[in-house]
């Protein structure tokens, strides 16, 4: 099956971001303006920021998105927030599942099904995060890996809903090692294929995305590989200039 899926740019800024940085957002706003890119970008900043870079988004020449949501739609949840608090806030997009969230906070797949539900119930496009680690890959079980994350991680679809599948092998994560192109090439496959054997015609409309280590100097080679619709970018999605050559590539 072959993909028909927009191409996505995604920036998660992580715990990183004050006031004094929505600066930046503007210049990536004017510059986008200028450079009218043949994909979507979005900007996944803190949700302290959240509000004011949609108020910044040059009228949807951004779009953004939040980085976790709770399962629930409100409640006695301190500190947590949920998805139509993020959609309230102006995002179209939230990040479920990544693997800083499954290892430091300790979500299991069926944690992330959820919120990726809840996600789109709220009218937000869950980016759901799949990944091995290094001792899966070198094991030789990175694909299974991913596929039982797929199978327990991604909720049904109900007609008119999408999702996105962002592929961050989590030993590439922050710290600049990279899979060879015939890995990447390999994963992305099998989780089209996946998508064709469990959301059938529509799989092909759904984004995956590369993240993990994805920088100027080498996104033009991952990003014409088959099957990789986009990158979800973390460190360089927060320096301008870095984040401007990603998406020029795409």
């Amino acid at each position: 099956m072959a993909s028909s899926a927009p191409k996505l740019i995604a920036g998660n800024w992580k715990m990183n971001g004050v006031k004094a940085d929505l600066a930046e957002v503007e210049t990536l706003v004017q510059a986008l303006g200028n450079l009218a890119p043949d994909c979507i970008v979005a900007v996944c900043p803190p949700a302290t920021l959240l509000q004011q870079v949609s108020a910044k988004s040059g009228k949807g020449t951004i779009k953004t998105g939040g980085q976790d949501c709770h399962v629930a739609e409100k409640g006695a949840f301190t500190g947590d927030i949920g998805a139509a608090m993020l959609r309230d806030a102006g995002a179209s997009y939230v990040i479920v599942g990544h693997s800083e969230r499954r290892t430091l906070h300790a979500e299991t797949d069926g944690m992330v099904k959820a919120k990726a539900r809840a996600a789109l119930d709220a009218r937000l496009t869950p980016i759901i995060c799949v990944g091995e680690t290094q001792r899966e890959r070198e094991n030789g079980v990175a694909v299974t890996v991913v596929e039982q994350q797929l199978n327990g991680s991604t909720p049904a679809l109900k007609a008119g809903e999408t999702m996105v599948i962002a592929y961050e092998p989590v030993w590439a994560i922050g710290t600049g090692l990279v899979p060879s192109l015939e890995d990447i090439a390999e994963m992305h496959g099998a989780i089209r294929d996946w998508l064709g054997r469990h959301v059938g015609e529509a799989g092909a409309q759904v984004s995956i995305l590369y993240g993990g280590s994805m920088k100027p100097d080498n996104a033009r080679a991952i990003l014409a590989i088959d099957d990789v619709d986009g990158g979800l970018i973390g460190g360089a999605s927060l320096k301008v200039e870095e984040f401007l050559s990603i998406i020029r590539a795409a």
